[in-house]
């Protein structure tokens, strides 16, 4: 694991924080600093509930194009693991609370194979710091919902919730790969 992790390419999140920067920044081109922090405020949720939804969208894909690859397509099962194992399940997969966070519940639903391989991998110091991020990204949105949105007074910046999803997203891009490699493809002249 001592290659850097790719982020892919800009995704529907880059877009969102990049948008609502540039309406911060005419807002306080307008002289209108109360509406830019009021923005701030609400773009900084709104940032959190996106990346969260975003990052279970494309686990929850992953699990289902996982069960499709290992079943050889069996309908029966994909059905079985989408209505038990990933429909209103995705915040048993991790411990999200600060001070007891940890991904190795994900991992060990897929074997003590997969489990024990993915333990080594975090070791590495990168995705050990795109691991930390997803989590506390997952905790900051469960401490959102569950605390009363309008009112929590949520720490994290915009700027600070984005930078945590550039790291998060490399561990999501990790999981992908994880439970769905990419065929490696033969050489060209063979052997």
């Amino acid at each position: 694991m001592g290659e850097t992790l790719p982020t892919g390419g800009a995704t529907f999140i880059d877009a969102l924080f990049s948008e609502q920067k540039e309406l911060i920044g005419f807002l306080q081109q307008q002289g209108q600093l109360s509406y830019s922090q009021s923005v701030e405020v609400f773009l900084s949720k709104t940032l959190l509930l996106s990346c969260a939804s975003y990052f279970e969208s494309r686990i929850t894909n992953a699990i289902s194009d996982y069960t499709k690859r290992v079943s050889n397509a069996d309908e029966a099962l994909s059905s079985l693991v989408r209505t038990k194992a990933i429909e209103r399940q995705y915040h048993t997969y991790f411990q999200w609370r600060e001070g007891n966070r940890s991904a190795n519940p994900f991992f060990a639903m897929f074997g003590s194979a997969l489990k024990d391989s993915a333990k080594q991998e975090l070791k590495n110091a990168e995705l050990s710091q795109a691991s930390a991020a997803f989590l506390e990204l997952g905790d900051l949105r469960n401490l959102l919902v569950h605390e009363n949105f309008a009112s929590y007074p949520l720490e994290k910046t915009a700027d600070e919730i984005y930078q945590l999803y550039g790291l998060a997203l490399r561990f999501v891009i990790y999981i992908e790969n994880k439970l769905n490699p990419m065929p490696v493809a033969a050489s060209p002249g063979g052997s």
